[in-house]
């Protein structure tokens, strides 16, 4: 097999037919979507990457376990297939399963966070961020510098500032911090690692001060293989010791299985403190269901049992990571500004250095992912102003890669659009907000274009 040439590791058993859309009928469609693309019906989308959550094809083994699936209410034994799939990769002692990752959040800091506390991490997502602060507590961005900024090629910029993290331990107080999160990979900033030194050193501090350490573990399986690729020491270990190790630096997690859980629904919450785990279970069962199933079907804990260990498999992960790549150095080849290095499961448009033209407070990222869909049926999501407000240190367009759904040739189509809107950028409008929820804005906010764009 010629060593550059990317195969998918898996054959095509079933398929599902995409519709074409022509340009006039996606200006109509967006247009009745008020310029959001979280409001387009996906069937009028060729190309979704709007999301890697809960969008991947499941195998064969999966599909297997599905059929296996014990739907008694408490005490099922999918449970305790979950339960040993998740503690053989994460080690913790009490394993909660959940409905998706953000009720894992909801829960844990539900829990563990009261009015005026503070969450540092390294990046906090936007369903992460929500959560932390409908409690009336504060998330705080620590990001190392070079993940600041978009063309920097640092191996690890998903990293947290240890020495930041000390000062903001100085300036509010230990007992403000009720825990501290580390996101693997950084997904508001790029899809980028973290290395595991960052781990070992963030880890070193928390017990210093006898704060608790979670992973926001979603992506863990690509964080991985990345400290694999990438820090001196792990190159002969498996995706799994590396995942296995970083877990040990923590108390817990929270996860959203649609991820690197390789399923289409579910997530769990783990933590090694006895006290927490009851009160979680509480809360969890007024909200979710019985601490058994929390939320899913037997079937889908099956599932995630064994997508989770699917997800470390080195030739899926190879190809996973290269494909991601292949499409990321493509479009940079060509002057497109994207966050380098590639990250895992996405790549990121710098939407500010490709439409300087337009102001932040005109979204560029909106106007930017408006355009893809009106070239190529392309669907994306911003991470950036409209996101995150303030908050937003870059404006982003997220392409995020279902798990096993497309060929390279799909990715070869996503670069030819790319490319088309890349070279009529300039005539590209801003976008202006139109209605806003209190919370989340972005998944119904409605927009319109703000002006005519000037090429300039």
């Amino acid at each position: 097999m010629p060593a550059k040439t990317i195969i998918e590791p898996f054959r095509i058993k079933s398929v599902e037919p995409i519709r074409w859309t022509t340009r006039v009928q996606r200006e109509q469609l967006l247009e009745a979507a008020y310029y959001n693309l979280f409001l387009l019906p996906a069937e009028d989308v060729l190309i979704d990457l709007l999301t890697d959550s809960g969008t991947g094809a499941m195998s064969t083994h999966q599909w297997a376990a599905i059929m296996e699936g014990d739907e008694s209410y408490a005490g099922s034994r999918s449970f305790d297939h979950f339960k040993n799939s998740i503690q053989d990769i994460f080690g913790y002692r009490h394993v909660i399963p959940t409905h998706q990752g953000r009720a894992a959040e909801r829960i844990l800091f539900g829990v563990a966070c009261k009015k005026g506390d503070v969450v540092p991490n390294n990046t906090h997502f936007d369903t992460t961020r929500a959560n932390i602060e409908f409690v009336g507590a504060e998330a705080v961005d620590l990001v190392i510098e070079e993940g600041k900024h978009p063309a920097s090629t640092h191996p690890f910029k998903g990293n947290m500032d240890v020495a930041a993290l000390e000062s903001l331990i100085e300036r509010v107080g230990r007992e403000r911090i009720p825990l501290v999160m580390l996101t693997v990979t950084n997904n508001s900033g790029g899809g980028q690692p973290v290395s595991m030194e960052n781990v070992r050193q963030v880890s070193t501090v928390c017990r210093r001060h006898s704060i608790p350490l979670y992973f926001d573990a979603c992506r863990f399986a690509e964080n991985a293989w990345f400290i694999k690729l990438r820090e001196k020491g792990y190159e002969l270990k498996t995706p799994k010791e590396v995942a296995q190790e970083m877990f040990r630096y923590g108390d817990g997690c929270t996860m959203s299985a649609k991820k690197d859980g390789m399923a289409n629904i579910g997530g769990f919450l783990c933590t090694n403190n006895d006290l927490l785990a009851q009160q979680e279970k509480d809360l969890l069962i007024l909200t979710e269901g019985y601490p058994t199933y929390g939320g899913l079907a037997g079937r889908d804990l099956e599932a995630i049992a064994v997508g989770v260990q699917e997800s470390l498999e080195e030739d899926y992960l190879r190809y996973r990571i290269a494909s991601t790549a292949y499409l990321g150095n493509h479009i940079a080849s060509q002057g497109v500004p994207i966050v380098q290095p590639p990250g895992g499961h996405a790549i990121y448009l710098d939407a500010r250095a490709f439409l300087p033209h337009i102001p932040p407070d005109q979204f560029p990222g909106v106007a930017l992912a408006c355009e893809l869909y009106l070239e190529g049926g392309i669907r994306s999501v911003e991470i950036g102003a409209l996101m995150f407000a303030n908050a937003a240190k870059m404006d982003l367009v997220r392409l995020a890669i279902p798990r096993r759904v497309y060929t390279q040739s799909h990715i070869d189509y996503v670069v030819e659009v790319i490319l088309e809107v890349w070279k009529n950028r300039g005539n590209i409008p801003g976008m202006k907000l139109t209605y806003e929820a209190p919370f989340l804005r972005h998944f119904t906010a409605h927009l319109e274009p703000a002006r005519v764009a000037v090429a300039g």
